[in-house]
């Protein structure tokens, strides 16, 4: 029991140095948050103008009485839903814009074949 109790009294000074240096890693990944990579810097206006858009549609939408069902298919048929209409449309993937792309099982299968040599 003796040797347990010199063993823990010899790291007391290091539990200080751990514990100090814990304290001290927090205070500055605070103090100075991790900077974004220089590949892309977005502009805060960016998309503003479809954001707006959207909300004017949503707080209309949320101000009147429910609609119909044919108005509700044509407004829906215009785009993704009837809220944001065709706003991004070309940035979603759809099947007509995925022939070439590989599925999740041929990336798998891909990862693995590299992994194990075949």
């Amino acid at each position: 029991m003796k040797m347990i109790a010199s063993v823990l009294s010899i790291f007391r000074p290091v539990r200080f140095l751990v514990v100090a240096f814990t304290c001290a890693l927090v205070l500055f990944s605070n103090a100075f948050p991790a900077f974004a990579i220089d590949s892309y810097q977005s502009n805060p206006t960016e998309g503003t103008t479809q954001l707006l858009d959207i909300q004017r549609k949503t707080d209309e939408a949320a101000t009147e009485p429910p609609e119909g069902l044919k108005k509700t298919q044509k407004e829906t048929s215009q785009g993704l839903n009837e809220v944001q209409g065709a706003a991004d449309i070309d940035k979603q993937k759809n099947p007509e814009n995925s022939q070439g792309a590989k599925s999740v099982e041929e990336n798998i299968k891909n990862v693995l074949d590299k992994v194990t040599g075949k």
